[in-house]
This record gives C-alpha cells, structure tokens and sequence, in this order.
C-alpha cells in the first residue's frame, strides 16, 4: 500500500531538507523517525518521495511525503503522536500505487515580513504586478533547462501588530522565487523601487535586474494540497497553531 504523509518542520534547526553527507537536515531526520516506528526498512525500497525541497532556514506546517508500507493508514495514524518539537507529522491518506507528491493541485507560503514603516498601498499594488503568467526570470535562481514561465495564483497582503503577512498560491514555484517577489514588494513599500520597475522586469527577462533576496527563516511552506482529504490526528489544527507561532517567536 501507498500513502501520502502531512508533516511540519522546524527550518531552522537543520541543515536544508535534502539528505546531505555529514548534515543535519529534515529528510533525513524524517526517513530516520519512519524507519524507528516501522512505516518501512528504506528510502529506497518504500519509495519515498517528497512534495517540496525547502531551502535552508525555510520551515514548513503542511508538507507532503508519500511511501509503500505494510500499515494500513489506521495503523499510521495511530503512531502519529510520537513526534518532536522540530517535526510534527499528523495526518495521512491512502493514495494510488503511482502517486507522486510533486505534482500537487496548488503550493501555498507564507513569508512573515517585520513590521517597518511601508506603504501597504504600494506593496498591494506591487502583489498584484506579480500574479499571473509571467517570465520570473528576474525574480527566481533559475536552474538549468528549468522553464522561467509561471502561473502565480494569488498572493495577499495582511497586517498584524508586528507583521506584514504575505501569502502566495500556486501550483509549482522556482528557486528563490518567493524570497525575490518579497524583496521587490518589501522595496516598493519603502519607495526604494516604483511599480513600473516591477512591470519592466517582469516584461523584459533578458534585461538582467537583481532586486536581492529576502530572508529564509520568515518563510513558511504552509500547505500542499491535491483532489483529496487527509486523515488527520486529534487537535491537529491547534497543535500546528503553537508550532508554527513557536517558529515565528524566533523573529519577532
């Protein structure tokens, strides 16, 4: 059988996600608390997958990992409440033999912005240059033979007592691509760039700007969905609430 895992991460006390020789990072400590409670014996024989490689420093409250087993989902959720303080894992869903998670329905983040003397005007009206089809070749780390083209679904704009709050909807994003947009929204709310800067890059790829790259430990993978409903543990919601405020505490 195959399941797809919902967990959460603390970012910032690892090195990256992806396994690496000699560093601490989410995957393997991941793979090693699934092999401990006997989901299954490898990576490699479960084939295990992953929805999203966050960067490092870049926390998660809903990503998606799938693998064979011999569990049943009851029995995998059953085991769920055995976690740390740096992964929560707590919910699950019995998928097809051929499930991969990358190709989810839609990728939501959340960057946590300090609160600074900007104007919220300008950076919604920044926001919304960015949603659309565009060429991000100006505002991502473009990898070789990856397509700059992308589909960028929403991102919304809210304040509270110590941030601004942006949240950004879209099936696949690129390396670096919410960090750039955030630098650029962060400047055009301090006046330091104009919106028709924005529009220029954005309609002019081969013109090579570098609008910088914001922070990662504010950014947060915050859900990964697909055409179907997971199973989750009890009071998941309030639990993923105090992770994701323990997260942010860190930089207030």
């Amino acid at each position: 059988m195959r399941v797809a895992l919902k967990f959460a991460y603390n970012g910032r006390n690892f090195s990256g996600y992806a396994r690496q020789p000699g560093q601490r990072t989410v995957e393997q400590a991941l793979l090693d608390i699934l092999v401990h409670q006997g989901f299954f014996e490898d990576a490699k024989t479960s084939c295990f997958r992953t929805a999203s490689r966050t960067d490092r420093g870049v926390s998660a409250l809903g990503n998606v990992c799938a693998f064979d087993t011999m569990l049943s989902s009851r029995e995998i959720l059953g085991r769920l409440s055995k976690n740390t303080s740096e992964l929560f894992l707590y919910g699950v869903h019995e998928v097809t033999s051929d499930f991969y998670p990358r190709h989810a329905r839609q990728r939501q983040y959340r960057y946590y912005l300090l609160k600074q003397q900007l104007d919220v005007d300008m950076m919604l009206s920044a926001a919304e240059l960015f949603t659309g089809e565009h060429n991000f070749q100006n505002f991502a780390r473009i990898e070789p033979l990856k397509n700059p083209v992308r589909v960028l679904d929403n991102i919304t704009v809210t304040e509270t007592k110590e941030f601004f709050i942006l949240d950004f909807y879209a099936q696949t994003f690129l390396w670096n691509q919410i960090r750039r947009i955030v630098s650029a929204i962060q400047k055009a709310g301090a006046g330091t760039l104009s919106l028709e800067e924005i529009r220029h890059a954005l309609s002019h790829p081969e013109k090579k700007v570098d609008y910088q790259v914001a922070a990662s430990e504010p950014l947060f993978l915050t859900d990964v969905t697909y055409d179907f409903s997971f199973e989750y543990i009890k009071d998941y919601k309030k639990k993923l609430l105090r992770f994701e405020k323990t997260i942010v505490s860190f930089f207030c």
